[in-house]
């Protein structure tokens, strides 16, 4: 199978990020990545290109970039973007992916699906529930924190796991120091009170960042571990 994989710009493409999908005309199954706090950094877009190679259209839109942030990654930047801009700004960034993945690269939208880590993972609890159309969503240690609702955050994932209308799967991670374990049982009983397909993973010694290279808590055997696991589960509910 031949992939088209390449980088996204504003100026050609009218969204930033990048893109892998078979060659030749869909329409196909789809997944959207919403990226960590570091933004699109270079296992994105290895991973769009091995799921693409499994007949998957496949989107990673650099969020911070249609912020009007420059760069290519935003390593250390996370924090303060997040304090700057407010779920709601983010949805709609991400509901303008949505759109350029259904329309722009004809991939069916009954057929499509979402990953998302930590930033992302936790973005895409209210993108799901705004989104009855996706079919599946795999979190990596979604930074969900034990906060009151604010203006920033109107819509905590404790409240909104309970409503998906879709199937996950969430690795969660016993080293982490933002979603913690006293953080994920309440999450967890969320999630199976939806009713839906629910696959949860618990790796008692992993860290917040397992999957990701450029992240202080990578391991390489976790970030192996998780990936067949996401395929698998992808390739059965999307």
């Amino acid at each position: 199978m031949n992939v088209v994989a390449r980088m996204l710009t504003p100026e050609q493409d009218g969204i930033p990020g990048y893109l892998a999908h078979p060659e030749g005309p869909g329409p196909r199954p789809g997944v959207l990545m919403v990226h960590h706090a570091h933004g699109v950094t270079a296992d994105y877009k290895i991973d769009a290109y091995r799921l693409a190679c499994l007949g998957f259209n496949v989107l990673a839109p650099d969020l911070f970039n249609m912020f009007g942030i420059a760069g290519t990654t935003h390593i250390g930047m996370g924090a303060d973007l997040q304090a700057k801009h407010g779920d709601d700004e983010f949805l709609g960034k991400m509901d303008e992916a949505w759109r350029y993945l259904i329309d722009r690269l004809h991939t069916d939208p009954a057929r499509t699906g979402c990953i998302g880590h930590c930033m992302g993972g936790r973005l895409l609890i209210p993108f799901a529930s705004d989104h009855p159309s996706v079919k599946a969503i795999v979190l990596y240690y979604p930074s969900v924190r034990d906060e009151p609702e604010t203006s920033h955050r109107p819509r905590h994932a404790f409240h909104l796991a309970k409503t998906l209308q879709c199937a996950s799967l969430v690795f969660a991670a016993g080293q982490d120091y933002i979603a913690t374990p006293a953080i994920q049982g309440p999450l967890w009983q969320s999630f199976i009170a939806n009713g839906k397909l629910v696959e949860w993973h618990f790796f008692s010694d992993a860290n917040h960042g397992f999957r990701h290279p450029d992240s202080a808590g990578f391991q390489p055997y976790y970030a192996d571990l998780t990936w067949p696991l996401t395929t698998s589960f992808l390739q059965r509910t999307v």
